[in-house]
């Protein structure tokens, strides 16, 4: 479950952000002043930043300066009133990962924080190299999409990859059927429930001691999957 950090100083823009977040499974904490976002920013570890330009005590572009300065990468989305395009490249020179002008629509948001979370997700495999990963009884490669069990070969179909590769970069936490569906069928495409479950018992097979008595791919049920590493 990908965590996000909102930094808005609006109560009814913050509510309405967090609630909508929330509601599409991401973890959500918020800060109401810049001083107060800085502080969070600098001491907690967030997957994704939603930020207001305009902000009490510190700007949002000074917000920014002052991570990147720190070493942080977190991805920042702007999400602010000023408009011009001069704000938009200041925004971007600053560290911004992208820019969001208010008014917006509430699906333009949530596709471009699925968006950047993505890219941060692609960049975080590509700094990994070619790691590689104990999941139950296999050894894996997400980089080369290899897998091995005694240093013998298993094979995997790209799906199967896909999704352990989700639940592993959420690995101890659980990840909804809408997660899976999204990143590894995507927005146009998604298959029937059923899909899903044999893949997963597919996965198990591969990876538990005992598929009919999981301990790495559990089920939540009505909600989706976790993936126990220990």
């Amino acid at each position: 479950m990908a965590k996000i950090l909102i930094v808005e100083d609006e109560q009814h823009m913050l509510s309405g952000l967090k609630d909508n977040l929330e509601f599409e499974g991401y973890s959500v904490d918020t800060a109401g002043d810049g001083n107060v976002g800085l502080n969070k920013i600098l001491h907690s570890e967030f997957d994704l930043i939603l930020m207001d330009v305009m902000l009490p005590n510190i700007s949002g572009f000074d917000i920014c300066k002052k991570a990147r300065k720190e070493g942080i990468e977190t991805p920042i989305i702007f999400v602010t009133a000023k408009s011009e395009e001069i704000d938009k490249v200041i925004g971007l020179e600053t560290g911004g990962d992208d820019y969001i002008t208010k008014p917006f629509s509430l699906r333009e948001l949530l596709a471009r924080v699925k968006a950047v979370l993505r890219r941060a997700q692609h960049a975080n495999v590509s700094k990994e190299g070619s790691k590689e990963v104990q999941i139950g009884k296999l050894t894996v490669n997400f980089d080369t999409y290899n897998a091995f069990l005694s240093k013998m070969p298993v094979k995997l179909s790209i799906k199967e990859f896909d999704i352990l590769h989700c639940l592993w970069r959420r690995k101890n936490g659980t990840v909804t059927r809408d997660t899976l569906l999204d990143e590894v069928w995507g927005y146009d495409y998604h298959p029937t429930p059923r899909t899903i479950d044999n893949f997963i018992l597919k996965l198990r097979q591969k990876i538990e001691d005992d598929p009919n008595k999981p301990n790495h791919i559990l089920t939540i049920h009505g909600i989706g999957y976790k993936l126990i590493i220990n």
